[in-house]
């Protein structure tokens, strides 16, 4: 089984890119679970998500403490102990973030075993979408850093949630986001 937890702020597509993935999962015949954690809060708001992808029945039906995947969508959020706490040895840690994954490792207090994979996915989706929602991009440089599921089954989610130019500039942004992602 692997566990992903997503970081960002309300109104940016953490809730979606969670589903997003297990989505995904879902056509590559995966067991998933995925689930927001947030209250009342409203637009802007530190918010997480989860996903569980698994190739068997996952039985877990909590939070999830120990990810082996951080994803960390709102760059104000990189230096928040909340995004690192609990990531597991060997895991990932992809941020959206405009300098490079040794120059963020030194910010942060992680194992040294951790991924540490970087992207202007802001940067990207305002190129792509000409909006802020750097949610996609930094999905593509999930599926380049893991491989935890197939671009093209993702590919195939989006297109079965957006049209027109809306779908157009997510399969951008996915695309600049998987061919962007500096890893160390």
């Amino acid at each position: 089984m692997k566990e992903v937890r997503l970081h960002g702020r309300g109104g940016q597509g953490v809730v979606s890119a969670a589903q997003l993935i297990a989505d995904a999962a879902v056509l590559e015949g995966k067991y998933v679970q995925a689930f927001p954690e947030f209250g009342a809060e409203r637009s802007g708001a530190p918010i997480a998500a989860y996903a569980r992808l698994s190739d068997g029945p996952i039985e877990i039906h909590s939070f999830i403490r120990n990810p082996d995947i951080v994803i960390v969508v709102d760059r104000s959020m990189a230096y928040f102990k909340s995004t690192t706490q609990g990531l597991a040895k060997d895991g990932y840690f992809i941020c959206n973030y405009d300098g490079s994954p040794e120059e963020l490792r030194s910010k942060l207090t992680l194992d040294p075993s951790v991924n540490v994979v970087t992207l202007d996915a802001t940067g990207i989706a305002m190129k792509s979408l000409g909006k802020d929602y750097p949610n996609t991009p930094m999905l593509g440089a999930l599926l380049k850093a893991t491989g935890l599921v197939g671009f093209e089954s993702l590919e195939r989610v989006l297109g079965q949630r957006f049209k027109g130019k809306v779908l157009d500039g997510n399969e951008e942004a996915l695309k600049l986001g998987y061919l962007g992602g500096i890893s160390a």
